[in-house]
């Protein structure tokens, strides 16, 4: 994920993994034989594979501080060589043959079509006398908007993405109505790209104005009160491609002000920090219309917090830079806001509150020895989001070991007034406004795909009634069971873990177990319902292991803390111990368990079986940061700083060359080899570049190349138009899915069990 947040933490769809996508379709075809420039192949008679062997320029050597690093597969970071798509295209020559003969193939593709092929729906949002909602019918690729006129009358499409490529890569990233709610501006992605384009649409005719936003990346979309326009992040200084398939650094964004029915080249430039090239600009226009917002960020962690007064402006026509008054100074806390009174504004925030808090800051006066408690930090849940509804109102969402928690609270006094009934499980959409009396929220499960609940707060007693289930054909729940561990890591601290299998299942040592684990930049992996978990478990008899490593956000800035820069070594731990109590528990063994994660994730799995190749039989590694000398060197890595350190600095330079997945591999002593491997990278993935998950390749089979024990293939796909996973159509979803699948099925001895 490597994600960061921009706009308020009020989930709309939470993600239990990020996957990866770097160069353009035109790059390089999967199934090309090996090109007439091929380099010669590493062949070993006691190797199952025979894999191509890449151009080693012994000449690039680094000096970190007076350490010499060598980089030989230094020119894999041009994606745009023809080496380097010689290089890709020759993996792909392997792996693909791999995956694709898997005997039961056909079966596995077949089961998650038929499983994934199931109505999908969001919450409905209320804009106006109208409402919207995501639905998808099974098979679409991408989500089509609706609309309808009450929750009662017909629905039809609004906007339908499916129409806007033959293949399903352009996608919706995001939508904001402006305030009469007569006007909708909307984000489309292509290919997986971080990057998108702004447009908008007439809600009562449906029609588009004919501008187009582009250069736009971690941006806001947020109206002003008159209608008018919107305030974006863009970057105007982005030099050559701007559609996910570079690897340059994304400096300088700037905020701008957008009339509707303008060519982008009239945009007025509003908000810039030209000392601070790295900062991420969020904005967004309080409730009542008259303050802006402004919250820069340089790192996945900490705001500054300014304000200015649209209402301020002279003739009140937004034609140059704002007048700003900054209300936090400092990088040290988040600050979300949430909504405000006058000049009294509320924020969730984690200052001096490790699991967050509510605070009231008043604009008049925002000296911080004035600011109030509205909500106090809980002593063990974590705050994870707010939103104001209903007027005098306050609905939390919190984290209570990894499972959501939704409470109805007194916007003035603070007071607990509901807390609504959930299983285990977690929130992953939410609607309401504070103009409007009733919510909508989602919850899922491991075993539930879906309910949304609705509940109108200007009645008594407040209760929820199930508005919508989401019910896949033929899966009945009862099943399975799904139960939480807390396991010790190697310093004794407890750690979550999920385990979900059939009902019933023996525990003999010998089950195939996926166990998953992210660790990092303060997200909390909670329980979700996965239709490629669902076929594992039940049909290839599977076990799935959900480990909450530190570095996530489950238990707060605290655990976040302990998983980040010099603490990293923690999370790899914390796997490690994963592996070793589903080992002792007989849950599984070596030879059967695999381990999986992207982005972090990837990063965490990579250096994993680095450090501990015995622990595990198979891996998958999905878009990882593999490469932790030179990863803020490229798109917007300088951000994730705040979770890893940056070798420009010395003491981080020690630490992240210790545990670097790239600079760590060797070939296991004694009888012990790699796990069976399986990198996963894309054309498009402006997030991890490709070329974290291609030097990692090729350095992996240079150090085995003349291993005699390593058996186990060591394998890459790299997938076309796509990116880190936002955005990425059905079709390739399951197609993936089905890769994994057979991997785990050739790799770990699995059968397909009806």
């Amino acid at each position: 994920m490597l994600c960061f947040s921009i706009t308020r933490r009020v989930p709309h769809a939470k993600v239990v993994y990020s996957l990866v996508d770097c160069l353009p379709f035109s790059r390089f075809s999967i199934f090309k034989s090996f090109s007439a420039r091929a380099n010669k192949l590493i062949n070993s008679e006691d190797m199952k594979f025979t894999y191509p062997v890449a151009r080693r320029d012994e000449q690039v050597i680094d000096s970190y501080h007076g350490v010499e690093v060598a980089d030989p597969y230094r020119w894999m970071e041009d994606p745009d060589s023809e080496e380097t798509k010689n290089f890709i295209d020759e993996q792909n020559t392997i792996s693909r043959p791999f995956l694709d003969n898997c005997p039961i193939r056909s079966k596995i593709n077949s089961k998650l079509t038929q499983l994934w092929n199931y109505p999908k729906y969001s919450c409905p949002y209320r804009h106006g006398d109208k409402y919207f909602y995501y639905m998808n019918t099974g098979l679409q690729n991408q989500s089509v908007l609706y609309i309808q006129d009450s929750l009662e009358s017909e629905s039809r499409v609004f906007m339908d993405p499916n129409a806007l490529s033959s293949d399903g890569t352009i996608a919706i990233t995001g939508t904001q109505f402006s305030d009469d709610e007569k006007t909708i501006a909307y984000g489309l992605s292509q290919s997986g790209s971080d990057w998108m384009t702004i447009h908008f649409k007439d809600v009562e005719t449906g029609k588009d104005y004919p501008e187009k936003l582009e250069k736009v990346k971690c941006s806001c979309m947020t109206w002003t009160h008159d209608n008018k326009g919107i305030f974006y992040g863009r970057y105007p200084d982005q030099i050559g491609k701007a559609d996910g398939s570079e690897t340059n650094c994304n400096t300088n964004q700037k905020l701008y002000y957008h009339r509707v029915g303008t060519p982008q080249s009239e945009d007025v430039l509003v908000v810039e920090f030209p000392e601070e090239p790295n900062f991420i600009i969020g904005a967004e226009v309080s409730d009542c219309g008259r303050w802006l917002l402004i919250t820069p960020k340089k790192d996945c962690k900490d705001t500054l917090l300014y304000f200015s007064d649209l209402h301020a402006i002279p003739g009140g026509e937004i034609n140059g830079k704002l007048d700003l008054i900054q209300v936090v100074h400092k990088l040290e806390a988040d600050y979300d806001y949430i909504t405000n009174d006058g000049p009294d504004f509320i924020f969730r925030a984690n200052r001096d509150a490790a699991n967050y808090k509510l605070i009231k800051i008043n604009f008049n006066n925002p000296a911080k020895e004035n600011w109030k408690t509205v909500i106090p930090e809980h002593e063990f849940d974590v705050l994870d989001w707010a939103s104001a509804v209903d007027g005098d109102k306050l609905v939390l969402c919190y984290i209570h070991d990894v499972k959501s928690v939704l409470q109805l609270h007194d916007l003035k006094t603070g007071n607990l007034l509901k807390i609504f009934p959930l299983d285990m499980g977690c929130i992953t959409g939410y609607s309401g406004k504070r103009k409007y009396s009733e919510i909508f929220y989602q919850f899922t499960s491991f075993l539930s795909p879906g309910k949304i609940y609705r509940c109108d707060l200007s009645k008594p007693n407040f209760q929820s009634q199930v508005f919508r289930e989401i019910k896949v054909e033929g899966f009945d729940a009862s099943n399975f069971e799904t139960k939480q561990v807390f396991y010790p890591s190697k310093d004794g601290t407890k750690i979550p873990m999920f385990i979900v299998h059939k009902k019933g299942l023996v525990l003999n040592g010998q089950n195939p177990t996926l166990l998953y684990g992210y660790g990092g930049f303060n997200i909390s992996i909670q329980p979700t319902f996965s239709i490629t978990r669902l076929v594992l478990i039940r049909h290839l008899n599977g076990i799935l292991a959900v480990a909450n490593l530190r570095g996530g956000g489950e238990y707060g800035q605290k655990w976040h803390d302990a998983g980040r820069l010099f603490n990293k070594q923690n999370v790899f731990d914390d796997f490690h111990a994963a592996a070793e109590y589903l080992t002792k528990e007989s849950y599984t063994s070596r030879n059967f368990l695999a381990i999986q994660g992207g982005s972090n994730g990837g990063l965490v799995v990579a250096a994993c079986i680095n450090q501990r190749p015995d622990l595990y039989g198979a891996a998958i590694i999905q878009v990882g940061v593999l490469d932790m000398l030179r990863y803020h060197k490229f798109t917007v890595g300088s951000m994730w700083v705040s979770d890893y350190g940056s070798a420009d600095d010395q003491k981080h330079f020690e630490n992240l060359y210790k545990y670097s997945p790239l600079h760590n591999i060797k070939e296991p002593s004694g009888d012990v080899q790699y796990p069976a491997t399986l990198l996963f990278t894309a054309s498009h993935d402006d997030r991890v570049v490709p070329l974290h998950s291609l030097k990692f390749i090729a350095t992996l089979h240079h150090v085995l190349s003349n291993s005699k024990k390593q058996t186990k293939p060591i394998l890459i796909h790299v997938e076309t138009k796509a990116g880190h996973g936002g955005g990425k159509p059905t079709a390739k979803v399951i197609e993936q899915s089905t890769d994994i699948l057979c991997f785990l099925s050739e790799t770990l001895g699995l059968q397909f069990v009806d």
